[in-house]
């Protein structure tokens, strides 16, 4: 947390001298007064300097795209990112020339940033945020396969007449399997594990 406590002659002078030592705004700013300060005969015999303290406002959707930036660059995979907001859901849309090294195999680099990016901004948050990061427009398409292998791996539940355990997913990943099998009466589905290997058992109906 970034804090200070500085003084002046006024009030203003003294939030004026602490948002220069911090290098912010005072929109970006919660400013405490300790002391407003007297001026004192003829503004010197008895006078005593105004004192506050400010603290940084930390944005935590800030934090998380300067966190996100600094791996990508450590990656070899430097981006740029979109952000959207609705309500309580953030989007981060990544782009960039080796966007693939952050997306990995089966979406698991891009997964794991997600979790840690998820980490961070509630780290900073005062409500909790749920985070969705995508690239390429890679969580539409891996929806699309979610659905597939849910009711591919429904029948062979069903075949077999034994439990079905995906791998691990996250939490909305785990909501695209349930939802798919919803309206299927022959299976259940249940999540099993703790996060974040957490997963989808998929068990015939006895």
């Amino acid at each position: 947390m970034k804090q200070v406590t500085a003084t002046g002659q006024t009030v203003e002078e003294a939030v004026e001298s602490a948002l220069a030592q911090l290098n912010t705004t005072k929109d970006r700013a919660d400013v405490a007064i300790i002391d407003e300060g007297k001026k004192g005969f003829f503004g010197i015999f008895g006078s005593r300097p105004a004192v506050v303290k400010v603290t940084v406002i930390i944005d935590p959707i800030d934090e998380a795209k300067k966190f996100l930036l600094q791996v990508s660059e450590q990656m070899g995979a430097p981006i740029s990112i979109e952000i959207k907001r609705d309500g309580k859901q953030v989007l981060f849309v990544m782009t960039g020339e080796k966007i693939a090294l952050l997306i990995g195999k089966r979406g698991q680099t891009l997964n794991s940033l997600q979790y840690l990016t998820q980490l961070i901004i509630n780290r900073f948050s005062n409500q909790y945020l749920t985070l969705i990061l995508d690239a390429e427009d890679y969580r539409n398409r891996r929806n699309d396969t979610l659905n597939q292998l849910a009711h591919r791996l429904a029948l062979k539940a069903l075949k077999t007449g034994r439990d079905v355990a995906l791998e691990p997913m996250p939490s909305y990943e785990r909501k695209v399997i349930h939802t798919a099998l919803s309206n299927n009466k022959r299976v259940k589905t249940f999540s099993d594990g703790s996060d974040p290997h957490r997963h989808i058992v998929i068990s015939p109906v006895k």
